[in-house]
């Protein structure tokens, strides 16, 4: 969802939004060197590294969760097996190195980088909401 009252991205700003989804580290720096320098953001761009950052939080947040109770369930006698298939065939690279969960992920980051490069909000549900809320005056 785009805002009406902005003005169009830089590719300077797409460059640093794209590259945040790849990396978010790049945005986490960049956010640190604004602070730095007393620099304000554009909506856009804060929006977008806001995003990512939060986005590998979450997924660094959920993975493991899952690791841990993929452990703790492997301690059941009988699911053992089971717990180990799932894990095997959801990991192992089924083609150009891409397991099932990083394929989806790529599809994800992808869907975001072109909305990036549209120059549009990309929209994550539930995710985006909350960054919207909590950067609803800076727009």
């Amino acid at each position: 969802m785009s805002y009406i009252h902005r003005a169009r991205p830089s590719i300077f700003e797409k460059l640093v939004a794209v590259l945040t989804y790849i990396m978010p580290l790049v945005g986490f720096v960049f956010i640190i060197i604004g602070a730095l320098m007393r620099k304000d953001m554009k909506p856009f761009l804060r929006y977008h590294i806001f995003q990512s950052i939060f986005i590998a939080f979450l997924l660094w947040i959920v993975t493991s969760g899952l690791g841990y109770a993929m452990n703790l369930i492997s301690f059941i006698p009988g699911v053992k097996n089971l717990v180990s298939m799932v894990t095997f065939f959801l990991n192992t690279p089924l083609f150009y190195g891409f397991s099932v969960i990083t394929f989806l992920y790529f599809l994800f980051v992808l869907y975001l980088i072109i909305g990036v490069l549209r120059g549009t909000d990309s929209y994550v549900p539930w995710v985006s909401d909350i960054i919207k809320t909590n950067l609803r005056g800076q727009f």
